[in-house]
């Protein structure tokens, strides 16, 4: 662990409840306020919001605009949360950057109180104002009115993914409660993007929200044909322009349709064409997204771990045709993980159950009893996820086998392939 990262680890996971952006902005004005510098496209959303943000940057990029990006949580390790041009910010970087935060944090009255978040952050403002960034791709951590990216003033646009159920004991208890803390980031006169499909209740809140800082609402609703859909990714046709996506299943479609309506509303200010839009969404990619990592026999990781994105994801699952599906689930306590797990089970023959890849991860034997509740047979691994993988592929060398569950899992995963 190189000193920046370890700086950053010092602070707790969320820090002091806050009831306002003061602590952000006092860190940010002490450093300077690079994010006032920066070009910003803002991205919320309980689902997609990494997803839309890989394929904005590669559109970004293939525009040939050097291209920030902030995305949480991480994959491979702490530095891919930061990057430019799909580059990581390299170690030196982190640990310069992190000194000069360290210096702003220990004269700051809110010094004992802040993340790691919002550290991060501060990192990542800096490292986008030293490299001349042209733009950049920010993405919420939590909600978003009480985010602490939402110290942004006046971002380009704002894009919101799916709004749905997710850290309820922080954002709501229902639909209209977490929707009203994902739209506290629509600014006066940026436009927002809502994604497809959102719920009568939710669309309402951004309506209102829209009119009230007289923001232009747009929701994707031309005309879309889909011509084909498989595990190698999505062709069709939207606004009658064919695009093709790398990344599977339907809910990918309803992202990439975010990001033309974004790059359509505000494509013009940065020199962005439909053919930069059409070579960036087929380039975009991010792992753990219904990631195919063998297609014979046919093994996927995904980080779904609330109802939304393992309904998604099971409807992903069924379009692939493969039959029997054996799901190799760990999912973190602080998850629904009932409603979750329920969706996915309409889709899954059998569950092996697994923990261990994070301190807030549910014990594999209660996750079993739970999934056996909902009638599927489940029980926990006798080996760790990766060996179970592979085991099941080679007695069933004709079946799908799933890993997910938590994004931290699929981490956990994706490294230990590195690591082979």
């Amino acid at each position: 662990m190189n000193c920046g990262q370890g700086y950053i680890n010092s602070f707790s996971h969320s820090g002091k409840p806050v009831k306002d952006l003061s602590r952000a902005r006092a860190l940010m004005s002490a450093l300077g306020d690079p994010q006032d510098e920066l070009k910003i496209i803002h991205i919320a959303g309980t689902n997609g919001k990494g997803s839309i943000s890989q394929m904005l940057s590669e559109i970004c990029q293939d525009a040939g605009l050097k291209t920030g990006s902030f995305t949480s949580p991480y994959i491979f390790r702490y530095n891919d949360r930061i990057k430019v041009n799909g580059e990581d910010i390299p170690d030196d970087a982190l640990d310069r950057l992190a000194e000069r935060v360290r210096n702003a944090v220990e004269a700051s009255p809110y010094k004992a109180e802040f993340s790691q978040f919002e550290i991060t952050m501060a990192v990542a403002f800096l490292y986008f104002q030293e490299t001349d960034c042209d733009i950049v791709i920010l993405e919420a951590g939590l909600g978003g009115l009480l985010d602490c990216t939402n110290i942004v003033k006046r971002p380009l646009a704002c894009v919101i993914g799916s709004v749905s159920f997710d850290h309820t004991q922080v954002l709501g208890e229902t639909l209209s409660e977490i929707a009203y803390q994902k739209a506290g980031i629509i600014k006066s006169g940026t436009p927002c993007i809502l994604s497809a499909g959102a719920a009568d209740e939710v669309v309402k809140i951004f309506n209102d929200k829209a009119a009230a800082e007289k923001s232009d609402l747009i929701i994707p609703n031309g005309a879309l044909s889909v011509i084909s859909a498989d595990i190698r990714g999505s062709d069709f046709i939207y606004r009658s322009q064919r695009y093709h996506i790398s990344m599977q299943g339907e809910h990918m479609i309803r992202n990439a349709l975010s990001a033309i309506e974004c790059m359509s509303t505000i494509g013009d200010k940065l020199g962005i064409t439909v053919d930069n839009m059409k070579r960036g969404l087929s380039k975009a990619v991010v792992p753990a997204r219904v990631q195919v990592l063998s297609e014979h026999p046919l093994l996927i990781v995904d980080g779904a771990h609330n109802e939304d994105s393992m309904r998604a994801l099971a409807k992903a699952v069924k379009a692939s045709g493969v039959t029997p599906v054996n799901v190799i689930a760990g999912m973190c306590k602080d998850k629904n993980m009932r409603s979750a797990l329920k969706e996915l089970a309409k889709a899954a023959d059998k569950f092996y159950t697994c923990d261990g890849f994070d301190p807030r991860a549910e014990s594999a034997k209660a996750l079993a009893e739970l999934i056996t509740e909902l009638d599927v047979p489940a029980e926990p691994c006798d080996m760790n996820a990766l060996d179970k993988a592979h085991q099941l592929m080679k007695q069933q060398p004709n079946s799908l086998t799933l890993i997910c569950g938590s994004l931290y899992l699929c981490s956990q995963i994706l490294n230990d392939i590195a690591k082979m």
